[in-house]
């Protein structure tokens, strides 16, 4: 499924129209970024949490030429799901 049709199905689903289906997407999609940006998580009870994990720093190898290359510490966007629904995935 791909955003458009997702914005369809938002809209046959909440009765809102297509133009307004989009919009209440992408502010939701721009308030989880923005509040990821700031370190937070967002926890929606029965969906599951957007949150942000830290991965370390580590050694890689460049696999053309051998060579050890340090790759730096950085903050990865992630997302756990809740019970309710890994529950509805998997049947």
């Amino acid at each position: 499924m791909n955003k458009s049709q997702l914005v369809s199905s938002i809209a046959k689903q909440s009765g809102l129209s297509l133009k307004d289906s989009n919009a209440a997407l992408n502010a939701f999609l721009e308030t989880v970024k923005d509040t990821l940006a700031k370190g937070d998580s967002i926890s929606l009870v029965g969906f599951g949490t957007f949150l942000v994990r830290d991965r370390a720093a580590r050694v890689g190898r460049n696999p053309r030429t051998k060579e050890e290359v340090k790759i730096p510490a950085v903050k990865v966007p992630a997302f756990k799901a809740g019970k309710p629904f890994k529950d509805k995935v998997n049947g």
